[in-house]
């Protein structure tokens, strides 16, 4: 009787009936061709629901027309607490072949001209709706409508020479910055910053107080991409010296990343972890775990866990960023395109020792997939989406034991590192450091084709490029030492040259990343096979030895399994603290 009794219980806990609240939406979503001008009245948040309400019920090409309004849409922007459902919305009508960002930014651009010769009030209001719609353009992804909304904004607010109109133009410049870098319009990018430097100027000169934060921090992004890391470091640098508590979360957030970003390459790793912890700390109490902007701070969290060799948990953290972007996004979208290829490379990287690549050739066939859609084939994305694709490829290659398979592969590999080079020598130049990888992959693959003076040029390329731009002792220069290593040990018999190759990568190693670095196991066991080529067994059990070592030394090394659930017990600092801390770092370094 009591199990009968808890059971009934049970079920009518189970069954809750409709708020009257939801019940209210339901029957006038039902009638909603009725009532549809009506309902242009009602207050936004209720308004947005009843749209999400179209949505669930898979009503698009009506909301596909409201949608299509700049009037409606701007109201609907203003639902702040229900972006990610506006996200799901907006790209369900993408998907649907609702070309909602084209409409909505022609519709601006038409507002635009129309307000020029309009009041300032309706300028100002022109203005703040191009902040608005250029922002979640942005963060959606759509970032040639974004960059369209952004130039229309600025324009009108250069038509009026004062100090207020100058700090907008300013905030337009800074928000364009971000759109035109994250587009990789990197010569655009450049324009960008001369105009907002110009209404720096302006506003100096009169005397005016002006936050750079935020400019900075893009400038830094800008020379980031082009892997000018000396001159990103010092911008970071001022970026985070002008944070102050009344700068938007967000803002701070993205100062954080990309300061962290560059300390990584810079190989300043604890400075990187400091600021990028912080970040992911922000985003996570500010925005919760589901929002876009804690799925950016982690995929820049594994970012800097994959490059300190963690790299079992840079998969966990770069798999957790994707299922984020996949919720709030879902579709064709780029956000999630580069998730995909974040989580391709990690994952080949995680692999590489095992030969299992089918989850990272899956991420990096999303990637391409996705990004050939949305983007032109000749868009620079797609440099690193193919060259992850052909390095995982190639390995395929290598243990098919087939070969014409094994041909097939390493051609389309070829292909896919030819296009890759290519867009990034038109996009950089050749002195930089993404062309040097490019040339590195090539001659790896050169090498598993068995061109072996091709393989060569291509990695001396490599090396001399790298050694130009990041000095001698960068480990971006020790893979391709070690890379250039493996081939004269393995299929050229140089074994001279090799030995100093390996010895040099090895230390290189070990300096940056210390005697437990998971890269050196390819260098000792390199060594090994070079010294029983030449008879020189008492080497030979001398780098045994070591290896031996480094596998204890390897076991030893174990973080925490979940890195984010670590992260969150830990008793934050404030973002005061942190940028304080990294400022005595610097000095100190300075003093020493």
């Amino acid at each position: 009787m009591c199990m009968q009794t808890n059971m009934a219980a049970a079920s009518l806990l189970e069954w809750m009936p409709e708020s009257l609240y939801d019940s209210a939406i339901r029957a006038l979503v039902s009638e909603y061709s009725r009532f549809r001008k009506e309902l242009r009245f009602l207050p936004d948040n209720i308004q947005f629901d009843i749209y999400y309400k179209l949505y669930t019920q898979g009503r698009l090409c009506q909301l596909g027309i409201e949608f299509c309004e700049l009037d409606i849409f701007s109201k609907i922007l203003r639902a702040n607490d229900k972006r990610h459902k506006l996200h799901h919305c907006f790209q369900a009508l993408i998907d649907h072949g609702v070309k909602a960002h084209e409409v909505l930014s022609d519709a601006y651009c038409g507002l635009c001209e129309s307000v020029s010769m309009s009041t300032r009030e309706e300028t100002d209001k022109a203005i703040a709706l191009g902040y608005s719609l250029g922002g979640f353009f942005s963060e959606a992804g759509w970032y040639i409508a974004a960059e369209k909304v952004l130039v229309a904004c600025e324009q009108i607010c250069a038509k009026y020479d004062d100090v207020p109109h100058w700090l907008k133009a300013l905030e337009c410049c800074t928000r364009l910055l971000h759109v035109r870098n994250a587009n990789c319009k990197y010569n655009k990018s450049e324009e960008t910053y001369k105009l907002a430097t110009e209404y720096i100027q302006k506003l100096r000169l009169l005397g005016v107080s002006v936050n750079l934060s935020s400019i900075h921090g893009e400038l830094s992004a800008l020379l980031f991409a082009k892997s000018h890391y000396d001159e990103a470091f010092k911008m970071c640098v001022e970026s985070l010296c002008e944070i102050t508590p009344c700068m938007p979360v967000k803002a701070i957030v993205d100062v954080l990343r990309q300061a962290s970003k560059v300390c990584v390459v810079k190989r300043e790793f604890k400075k990187a972890e400091m600021l990028i912890k912080h970040a992911v700390y922000l985003t996570r109490e500010h925005f919760g775990t589901r929002h876009p902007k804690y799925a950016d701070a982690l995929l820049d969290y594994g970012f800097y866990l994959l490059n300190v060799d963690s790299i079992t948990q840079s998969v966990i953290v770069y798999q957790t960023a994707l299922n984020i972007r996949i919720a709030v996004f879902s579709g064709c979208n780029i956000h999630v395109a580069i998730a995909h290829e974040d989580l391709a490379y990690s994952s080949y990287v995680h692999q590489y020792s095992s030969g299992k690549f089918y989850d990272a050739h899956t991420h990096a066939e999303k990637a391409i997939d996705i990004i050939t859609q949305i983007l032109p084939e000749d868009h620079l994305l797609l440099a690193s989406c193919k060259r992850v694709k052909a390095l995982i490829l190639e390995e395929i290659a290598i243990d098919s034991h087939n070969k014409e398979t094994e041909s097939k592969l390493l051609h389309e590999a070829q292909e896919l590192h030819l296009s890759s080079l290519n867009l990034a020598k038109k996009a950089f130049g050749e002195i930089n450091v993404q062309t040097a990888k490019h040339y590195g992959n090539l001659g790896r693959l050169y090498q598993s084709m068995h061109r072996f003076k091709e393989a060569e040029e291509m990695h001396i390329k490599a090396i001399e490029i790298k050694e130009k731009l990041l000095g001698e002792e960068d480990y971006e220069v020790a893979l391709s030492v070690g890379h250039l290593a493996s081939l004269y040990n393995y299929d050229m018999n140089l074994y001279g040259e090799a030995e100093q190759l390996y010895l040099r990568s090895i230390a290189i190693g070990k300096k940056l990343f210390g005697a437990g670095y998971s890269g050196l196991e390819y260098d000792y066991r390199g060594l090994i096979k070079l010294y029983n080529s030449l008879g020189d067994f008492s080497k030979v059990v001398e780098f045994h030895q070591i290896l031996t070592n480094w596998n204890h030394l390897r076991e030893k090394i174990e973080g925490p399994k979940d890195v984010l659930e670590d992260l969150a017990k830990h008793k934050p600092e404030t973002t005061q603290e942190v940028v304080r801390n990294f400022l005595q770092g610097l000095r100190k370094e300075k003093e020493d």
